[in-house]
């Protein structure tokens, strides 16, 4: 299995090979052209450019690790500063190992060249870290992670928006949310996938989607295989552009919900080959028909479930890894429908998330159902997500697990 900062250092040194061999070629390109054709000008312009390029080789390298290329606009702004960054410091070499003084008249020509032959350098190493450092670096992340490692858990998440307390709320009152704890309760939540041996990859934030922490209503995941749904509220389609990149860059493959289809991933349970899927205010039966039609060539059972008590299907079921099916009587009307259950003492008892084949995530809100699990063998996270359950979320919400 390669690690997610393998895959980051392969990635970034493709990229950064890429983005410098061009950004290189076309500079000298410029200058040819500036100087009217003038072969001599690489003789002068060939060594002038070379400290600069290679210490902006190594800068774009590192940024490159930790997040350079994850959006193209960063890319753009980021590979200026590092072209900037990479020049100055390039002459400053050069005039150090010359045996020229560095003094304040040396460095005002140095910084003076910024707007004239080295501007060429970086816009021209801007651009290719934008567009071709940015394109190597995503293809080859795809290519890793064309076929997903057996092993490889991978848990996609997404940071809380900006005015998450907007959240649409259908069968719980409103009650007043407090961000910086959503932010340390979200924190916390990752922090247990981290521990529990995941890697954690952030969909990109959406700061005005305020239900866009909910990242599972936004795409489903069977083996390979992602469905990017289409949510019942007009307000939450948005969110599924950034998560279908996302799955996307993993290597999935892409399918959707489209047309008059609506379906939210919080209404999707798997247990085993058989898919139960909630007859919601939010997913349709077209949407069920269309998850049928895609998973059934799969091997999968789709089975529609109605659900009126709680806004999706997981808020009301969810499954042990063994398969049992986590129930409360006030939530569901015939447990038997699912064949081998167990009633749980608390609402929020009935969702968790498998972290293994023997341990599972459940809300600190539960703590009879940790007992009751634990007593039946299971190693019981516990997580306080209380700001994200006046919103009508679970755990499982909070994140689409691969793997």
């Amino acid at each position: 299995m390669t690690s997610t900062w393998s895959r980051k250092l392969i990635a970034s040194a493709a990229a950064a090979v890429a983005t410098i061999v061009v950004g290189y070629l076309g500079v000298m390109f410029v200058t040819f052209i500036g100087y009217q054709f003038a072969g001599t000008i690489f003789a002068q312009a060939s060594p002038y450019f070379f400290e600069s390029t290679i210490i902006t080789f190594f800068l774009v390298l590192i940024l490159g690790i930790i997040g350079l290329y994850r959006y193209r606009l960063l890319a753009l702004i980021g590979g200026a500063a590092l072209a900037i960054i990479g020049a100055l410091l390039g002459l400053i070499v050069q005039v150090a190992t010359s045996g020229q003084p560095i003094d304040s008249t040396v460095l005002g020509s140095i910084f003076a060249t910024l707007i004239s032959l080295n501007l060429v350098f970086v816009v021209i190493m801007a651009l290719s870290t934008a567009f071709i450092g940015y394109l190597v670096y995503h293809l080859v992340l795809r290519t890793q992670s064309t076929v997903l490692d057996e092993d490889r858990r991978i848990a996609l998440v997404r940071m809380p928006a900006s005015n998450l307390a907007e959240g649409i709320v259908t069968h719980l009152d409103r009650t007043p949310i407090d961000s910086e704890l959503a932010d340390k309760q979200w924190d916390a939540y990752v922090a247990a996938f981290d521990t529990a041996g995941w890697e954690t990859t952030e969909v990109t934030w959406a700061e005005q989607l305020a239900d866009s922490v909910f990242i599972e209503d936004a795409v489903v995941v069977f083996g390979d295989v992602a469905v990017v749904t289409r949510p019942g509220a007009d307000s939450r389609r948005a969110e599924t552009v950034a998560a279908e990149t996302a799955a996307r860059d993993l290597g999935l493959s892409i399918q959707r919900i489209d047309g008059e289809g609506t379906l939210e991933g919080g209404d999707v349970l798997q247990v085993g080959t058989t898919v139960y899927v909630g007859r919601s205010g939010r997913t349709n039966a077209e949407g069920v028909r269309q998850l049928r039609g895609i998973l059934a060539p799969l091997g999968f059972d789709v089975v529609a479930v109605p659900v009126a008590k709680a806004l999706h299907l997981k808020s009301t079921v969810t499954a042990l890894p063994d398969g049992t099916v986590l129930v409360h009587p006030d939530l569901i009307d015939d447990a038997s429908f699912f064949g081998r259950h167990l009633v749980v003492p608390e609402r929020e008892g009935v969702a968790v998330v498998a972290l293994s084949d023997d341990t599972v995530l459940i809300s600190a809100a539960a703590p009879q159902t940790a007992a009751l699990l634990e007593d039946r063998g299971y190693a019981v996270v516990q997580v306080d997500i209380s700001e994200f359950e006046k919103l009508e979320g679970c755990v499982t919400c909070l994140s689409v697990r691969i793997g």
